[in-house]
């Protein structure tokens, strides 16, 4: 079953390549993403996912501290954390999986306090166009772990789009569309409604 949902859900994948840090870091860039990560309080918009050739869409929708939703289209797989973990519900197997919500990359934008500067978050580099600008990041210390690009439209500062690279190199791509501020989800949105479902490890303090 694992190898099944990786295979879909690379956006969540915690097993990086780490390369060493080379590029520049643009300061100014790095607290605009931090402002902007800190000022959101729930969204909800069309995401598109590409990985390994394969192209997939869905509803994305979040409210910090910890809540995250995925919705695929066509896919049996929902993707929901509670502010505590991670939970994969396969619906053509009727099984859920549990991860830490830490060990993912969406784990990093729904923290309680966002800090990309002296947390264990590090940018590696900035880069920027005219309209958008983009941070490369990765989990501090963790060897074999590794990175994720995160981009964001300049003016107004919005989210657009991420990538992954895992272990292997592969990269999964995931632009958004449509993003709307929205805070009030239903009591029950972000649980898993086929189960009941109890955390396994237990959450952690970056969401509390």
């Amino acid at each position: 079953m694992l190898k099944k949902i990786f295979g879909y859900l690379l956006i969540v994948n915690c097993y990086f390549l780490v390369v060493p840090a080379h590029g520049a870091v643009d300061a100014a860039l790095v607290q605009k993403a931090e402002t902007y990560l800190n000022s959101i309080t729930g969204l909800t918009g069309d995401f598109t996912q590409v990985a390994n050739g394969k192209k997939e869409t869905g509803v994305f929708s979040m409210l910090r501290p910890g809540r995250v939703r995925l919705d695929y289209n066509k896919s049996p797989i929902q993707l929901i954390s509670d502010g505590k973990d991670l939970y994969f519900f396969d619906k053509s197997l009727d099984q859920i999986t549990t991860v830490p919500l830490t060990s993912t990359p969406a784990g990093i934008l729904v923290r309680k306090n966002i800090n990309l500067r002296t947390a264990d978050i590090v940018v590696s580099s900035t880069s920027s166009t005219s309209d958008t600008f983009s941070l490369k990041m990765h989990i501090k210390d963790s060897e074999g772990l590794g990175s994720m690009l995160v981009t964001f439209d300049k003016d107004p500062v919005k989210l657009r789009a991420w990538t992954v690279t895992d272990a292997t190199g592969a990269k999964t791509e995931v632009s958004f569309s449509g993003l709307k501020v929205k805070t009030d989800f239903g009591k029950n949105y972000f649980q898993i409604q086929r189960h009941k479902v109890t955390s396994t490890s237990g959450g952690d303090s970056y969401y509390e």
